[in-house]
């Protein structure tokens, strides 16, 4: 069975202070320009892990990923046969 788990996208101030955010959960993404970070940790801890975040002095924001919650399964998914034609010709 696999566990839920949800993003976390955690905005800092110093990449330095980086390692503290990786000991909360598993880092997928860190950005240098914009200084913020996806961690993803289990929806179970997500709570606690969240004011746990925001009690760090560097830590300016915590957002939350909403990925679990949206339908991907999508209904009348059919292609164009104009698109399919200008596949196969190479287009």
């Amino acid at each position: 069975m696999r566990t839920k788990r949800q993003g976390l996208i955690v905005w800092f101030q110093h990449m330095k202070n980086l390692k503290q955010i990786k000991r909360h959960g598993h880092l997928l993404y860190a950005s240098r320009e914009l200084k913020y970070a996806v961690i993803y940790v289990n929806q179970e801890d997500l709570e606690s892990i969240e004011t746990k975040l925001l009690k760090l002095s560097f830590v300016t924001k915590v957002d939350r990923s909403y990925k679990p919650f949206i339908r991907t399964d999508f209904e009348n998914a059919k292609p164009d046969k104009a698109k399919q034609y200008d596949y196969k010709m190479g287009i």
